[in-house]
């Protein structure tokens, strides 16, 4: 996936009720300053960005700031194989929104931002960043772990229909009154919480949600199975820290590698688990391991998954491509003077990672900031409601 991904992330404390720390703030302004010349001496903003801390215990980030630190925290995101691009993320500035129905328009106007618009499937870099936290103030928050997710249902006989990893969580949105077809690829609604609300279920408009039927340039047999996935991948549970400022709701997108789906959402035992369907279609010996019946079903349910994307015009990458621009992004970043952190089993791809150049060096896993982090609370969806 071409943006960070923390499924398994240990949390990172943080106390919301905590003021601002001047250094990292002084930190960040410096940094951000001396890559953006054209916004002038740092040193009167300091002093402003002092006194608002001495006064309040926070400050106010300018646009050119927020935007910046927030291209800054995907460059400095360990888990992300993409970052070649961190510079065309697209930055929208949502502090104003509160209620929750300014939050759900807006997350759609993402979405369909994210999407191409009117190019539809020509998927941008986009995040979208609603107001900090503040001491002694709630904040708005979106239980879903990502915009897009599909529902998952279990069977009164112990199996399951749907998406595996969200049965807790559509269980929770369930007993909030939400009601699913009980299909394979239900989309979730959007679970919004603002402060002095209880919590606010949002169906996605058809024209939010772009989704591409996956079939396979040689088995027409594939199309049977009834599988697809939607185009763009909207993290949504993740805490954006710029400079010391929290922003605990600031969903953003890349666009899909096509291994995140194929070897992964459709693959997984505990997602879709859809290799020994496919082994069996493909009249594959699946009674002993040592066939390679697992690789062989993998590498045609990758290749789907790209053909299909392709042939519907939606961006995708695949992992080798991905790789070689990963190892470009390390040499321009080396010329620039800055470290990258990497965390070696999130960048090497989940399908052929030996035959790609990412595989064969180490790197360093550092945290440097701004960057991104689990929200709180995050494993347990909906907990209190």
């Amino acid at each position: 996936m071409i943006v960070p991904g923390y499924r398994d992330h240990p949390a990172e404390p943080w106390d919301p009720e905590a003021p601002v720390d001047p250094g990292e703030a002084e930190d960040f302004l410096r940094r951000c300053y001396v890559e953006n010349p054209r916004l002038g001496p740092v040193e009167p903003r300091l002093a402003i960005v002092r006194a608002q801390i001495a006064a309040t215990g926070g400050y106010v980030h300018t646009t050119e700031e927020l935007s910046h630190g927030a291209r800054m925290a995907w460059r400095n995101s360990s888990r992300c194989i993409g970052r070649l691009y961190w510079r065309s993320l697209q930055v929208l500035d949502r502090r104003r929104a509160r209620t929750a129905d300014e939050i759900f328009q807006l997350l759609v106007h993402h979405l369909q931002t994210a999407g191409g618009g009117r190019e539809q499937g020509r998927i941008r870099p986009v995040i979208s960043i609603f107001a900090p936290a503040q001491p002694g103030r709630p904040h708005a928050r979106v239980h879903n772990d990502q915009l897009i997710r599909y529902a998952g249902y279990r069977n009164e006989n112990g199996g399951h229909v749907g998406d595996p990893a969200q049965i807790a969580f559509t269980e929770a949105v369930r007993r909030l009154g939400w009601r699913g077809k009980g299909e394979a690829f239900d989309i979730l609604p959007l679970a919004i919480d603002v402060p002095g609300q209880p919590v606010r279920l949002y169906d996605l408009p058809e024209r939010a949600v772009l989704e591409v039927p996956l079939t396979h340039p040689e088995h027409g047999w594939f199309a049977e199975l009834g599988l697809r996935w939607h185009a763009v991948p909207v993290i949504s549970n993740m805490r954006l820290t710029i400079g010391g400022v929290n922003y605990p709701l600031a969903p953003f997108n890349g666009w899909y590698l096509g291994a995140e789906i194929g070897a992964r959402n459709l693959a997984d035992p505990d997602r879709y688990d859809m290799l020994p369907l496919v082994a069996q279609r493909l009249g594959l010996d699946t009674s002993r391991e040592s066939s390679l019946w697992r690789d062989s079903a993998l590498v045609e349910l990758n290749r789907a998954v790209l053909w299909s994307y392709e042939r519907a015009g939606v961006k995708i990458t695949d992992h080798h491509t991905e790789s070689r621009r990963f190892i470009t992004h390390l040499r321009n970043e080396e010329k620039a003077g800055r470290p990258v952190p990497a965390d070696w089993t999130w960048i090497v791809p989940p399908i052929s990672g030996g035959l790609t150049p990412v595989f064969h060096r180490y790197y360093e896993e550092l945290d440097l900031r701004p960057n991104f982090y689990p929200a709180e609370d995050t494993r347990c969806p909906m907990r209190n409601h």
